[in-house]
């Protein structure tokens, strides 16, 4: 399967979330999402003016698969 090239029309564009959205999806808030993107545990945002960030929308969902397999089990380091 090939990957879409980044000027593919078929692609679709990414959605950002800001971070009210990332708080609700990830059950965190601003300090702890910000303490663990310090520590590598959580996405880094990506800065879309000196004063707005926000994260790809495809980072927080796979963080989330990746917390729903260690708290299964099926990826905990």
């Amino acid at each position: 399967m090939t990957m879409p090239s980044p000027s593919d029309p078929a692609r679709k564009p990414e959605k950002y979330l800001r971070l009210p959205d990332v708080e609700s999806l990830s059950a965190l808030k601003k300090s702890s999402i910000y303490s663990g993107m310090r520590a590598g545990t959580f996405p880094a945002c990506i800065r879309l003016s000196a004063r707005a960030v926000a994260w790809r929308e495809s980072d927080i969902a796979q963080w989330q698969d990746t917390r729903q397999q260690a708290v299964r089990g099926d990826g905990a380091k």
